[in-house]
């Protein structure tokens, strides 16, 4: 029997595994992503993959943390594998954390629930009035810069460093808009600029994902964006991307607030709260909400055994 609860962070599923997942070893949290026992990532597969998630799917397993100073560990997992970074799944964390009890919260306030990632401790900030979650800023890892107007075709495209590497190309210098009707479209153009810009990022854990973006008036707080990230191997954020509006303000660096707004709408804010020199420090603030508690199981006779992903 594994049990899980959904959420979802600005229209990005999240699937906390809270039980069945068999011992995971290492000495941190990096390490334990890099170590995923057969048995184990069979979980990942099953919760993952269709018939009971979709290509889409996201989600994570808790962990010990690195040392006390943390609240809890965190592995980050999709349908291609582990991920070092998640933005949105940090948002659900907190959210999760507070709400179920597992770290106490005042009813109204500020709360930090502090998480080890695979890319190093985050932080997030569980804002709450009358005992109710209303939203969660998280404090990532520092973002940098990699490589500026990298030539791409027509296009010429910048790399930067959010806890995972995103390469960011205007869509319509590729001829393309962030809308619904063009996703296919976006998802290809996605694949080929990661394929192309691989082999020129020098970083140990490779490009994570394509950011692709339309640049909208300004707000009075600061710079307007919209973008779809395809990230791993063709996998859409329905979210604005937690650790991808981390990788823009990086190369943004806006004094104001960056309104970051997904294909389907939603919105985080993020700003640069201090400089480091390891980095910028970025805090991006968005929502969270409880979807389903799952049970799962695996019948024997199910041919099916795990699933499979479609697309």
């Amino acid at each position: 029997m594994i049990q899980t609860v959904d959420y979802h962070s600005a229209g990005e599923p999240f699937r906390i595994v809270l039980s069945g997942v068999p011992e995971i070893p290492g000495a941190t949290v990096r390490e334990r992503r890099t170590a995923v026992p057969e048995e184990a990532d069979t979980v990942r597969r099953l919760v993952c993959h269709e018939p009971r998630g979709h290509a889409d799917m996201y989600g994570c397993f808790l962990v010990p943390p690195d040392d006390d100073g943390a609240h809890l560990g965190v592995l980050f997992w999709h349908k291609d594998g582990y991920s070092t970074a998640c933005g949105h799944g940090t948002i659900a964390l907190g959210t999760w954390a507070v709400e179920s009890g597992r770290v106490t919260a005042a009813a109204n306030g500020e709360t930090d629930v502090i998480i080890d990632v695979p890319s190093g401790r985050v932080t997030a900030r569980v804002r709450g009035t009358e005992g109710r979650v209303k939203s969660v800023a998280f404090r990532n890892v520092p973002s940098y810069v990699l490589a500026r107007d990298v030539p791409y075709r027509s296009a010429r495209v910048d790399v930067s460093y959010a806890g995972a590497v995103y390469v960011s190309v205007r869509a319509a210098d590729l001829g393309l808009s962030v809308t619904p009707d063009a996703l296919p479209e976006l998802i290809r153009a996605g694949r080929e600029v990661k394929a192309a810009l691989t082999p020129m990022v020098d970083h140990p854990d490779g490009i994570y994902g394509t950011i692709l973006y339309d640049e909208l008036p300004d707000t009075p707080d600061g710079p307007h964006q919209r973008n779809v990230t395809v990230f791993a191997d063709g996998e859409v954020d329905r979210s604005p991307c937690g650790s991808g509006t981390s990788a823009r303000l990086a190369l943004l660096c806006p004094d104001g607030v960056l309104t970051h707004d997904s294909i389907v709408g939603t919105r985080f804010l993020g700003r640069v709260v201090d400089h480091t020199e390891a980095g910028v420090i970025t805090e991006v603030e968005g929502t969270a909400h409880l979807t389903g508690e799952h049970r799962f199981t695996l019948d024997p006779d199910d041919a099916l055994g795990t699933g499979f992903v479609l697309r």
